[in-house]
């Protein structure tokens, strides 16, 4: 039986070289060795019901799996569908991780580096996952070294900023009350602002009146979403020390590596970044400069969990945790695997609810006295309704 490992808090990076994360990142990830017949993709499915995506995946023996796009296949969808699904058709999918590597060059998708591009192979990753674990009966963790933790403790967040403070503590109290959590996260700032706040005395406000409602024992993460300048994050990251946050996200604009590093390097709070990032050599940069104390990639938009492992190892050489961004109320499921399998987890991550989803999957991603059960079926874990697939329909990429 898994015992829970303990995560890590965040951390000064120890000295290391880029010889040192070039291969820590360059180890094989995940083998299929116990798949001893090809398992050959014959097509992938997006399908829509409502709002919500689904991925599925289907080899040439008749197998499935499905994955879940988060909402930004709304608009990403042309991508997924001409540039991305391709390359992996007729392939063998127990090559997936030089597969991921490989949509990276296919027809220059290279040229659609970001978001955009990596949305899409990290779907089809999961939904080849999916696929894969059901065949082998195994779930993510078994596919990915084996599982260390079996539940993932949280924090819960608003994600607003149209909240007047009093607004902001109230509403997370709520969000403190239903699930039990022990940490909670507040945006400060404007979000890619220019130093400016989202409406006047909001974060000098916020700050204290989140500290004196929860008290000393409750864990404060502040997420600016690069509102500032260097000069302007050092100045909000000392107020945000005084009143004792935890960590200070993304201060600076994502792209501004040096900036954000000047403002680490000033404070003795950790500061934390890396959701927008999808270039491997720019988080190396960012970990071997010890711009960051704590390493944020999304699993969606980094590309998928194979690339997310080569960040986190990268992390683990310096001593440093590895806390995932997640998006969209689904991320969850992905954050909650990785954080499974991944010895450097950060202390908390973040939990957005799915118990307003609809009923349409099992079992229910809820969290209970501040930590989610990591689902433990074949593939992903999740069974779909089979009414809420019958009802989906497919999404075409003309």
């Amino acid at each position: 039986m898994t015992s829970d490992a303990p995560c890590l808090p965040p951390a000064e990076a120890r000295p290391t070289t880029v010889e040192q994360l070039d291969r820590a990142a360059a180890r094989p990830v995940v083998r299929f060795d116990y798949l001893k017949d090809p398992v050959v993709v014959e097509s992938l499915e997006l399908l829509r019901n409502g709002k919500h995506f689904l991925l599925r995946a289907r080899s040439i023996d008749g197998a499935e799996g499905l994955s879940f796009p988060n909402g930004r296949a709304a608009y990403l969808y042309p991508i997924l569908l001409k540039c991305v699904a391709p390359y992996f058709i007729g392939k063998d999918a127990r090559d997936l991780e030089s597969l991921v590597d490989g949509a990276y060059v296919h027809a220059s998708n290279y040229k659609l580096a970001g978001l955009a591009l990596f949305n899409p192979i990290a779907w089809v990753e999961f939904a080849l996952l999916d696929l894969m674990g059901r065949i082998a009966n195994r779930s993510i963790a078994d596919m990915f070294g084996g599982a260390v933790r079996r539940r993932i403790p949280i924090y819960v967040a608003s994600g607003r900023r149209d909240t007047t403070p009093e607004e902001e503590v109230d509403l997370l109290a709520r969000r403190v009350e239903e699930t039990g959590a022990r940490a909670i996260k507040f945006k400060v700032g404007g979000r890619m602002s220019r130093n400016a706040d989202s409406m006047p005395g909001r974060t000098d406000g916020l700050v204290p009146l989140a500290r004196r409602t929860f008290g000393d024992a409750m864990v404060i993460h502040a997420d600016s979403n690069g509102s500032y300048d260097a000069p302007k994050g050092i100045e909000v990251g000392r107020f945000l020390e005084k009143h004792g946050v935890y960590f200070f996200e993304e201060p600076c604009p994502f792209d501004h590596l040096d900036d954000t590093r000047a403002v680490a390097d000033a404070l003795t709070i950790p500061v934390a970044a890396g959701e927008q990032e999808t270039s491997l050599r720019r988080f190396r940069w960012t970990i071997h400069h010890n711009a960051v104390q704590v390493v944020q990639p999304d699993v969606h938009y980094n590309g998928g969990f194979i690339r997310t492992v080569r960040v986190a190892r990268m992390a683990a050489e310096a001593g440093l945790p590895t806390t995932p961004h997640i998006s969209g109320a689904l991320g969850c499921l992905t954050m909650v695997h990785f954080a499974s399998f991944t010895p450097n987890i950060g202390e908390y991550m973040e939990y957005k609810s799915t118990d307003k989803e609809g009923g349409w999957f099992e079992p229910p991603l809820r969290s209970v006295d501040g930590y989610v059960e990591v689902p433990t079926a074949p593939g992903l874990g999740l069974t779909v309704d089979p009414a809420f697939l019958r009802g989906a329909r497919q999404t075409k990429g003309e």
